[in-house]
């Protein structure tokens, strides 16, 4: 007989790494919306730090999304 405490903790994770993957992809929306804005501004002339280190923000919480996804799948495998 199946454990129901496993069978809620596997449905739990899924959801888990169903939410880390939306966050992902919202991650490459943002990271690429950001490379724009920094062309474009650059394009521009403008001023530029400000808008590289909110991309490098960027980058961290990506790298640490990716991090958590794959924490996630290690779990379910």
């Amino acid at each position: 007989m199946a454990d129901p405490f496993q069978s809620d903790h596997h449905a739990m994770q899924v959801r888990h790494l169903e939410q880390a993957e939306r966050h992902i992809a919202q991650g490459e929306r943002h990271i690429a919306e950001q490379e724009e804005r920094i062309e474009e501004l650059a394009h521009r002339g403008q001023n530029l730090p400000e808008a590289k280190k909110l991309l490098e923000s960027f980058y961290a919480s990506q790298a640490l999304h990716i991090q958590h996804r794959e924490r996630i799948r290690k779990e379910l495998e």
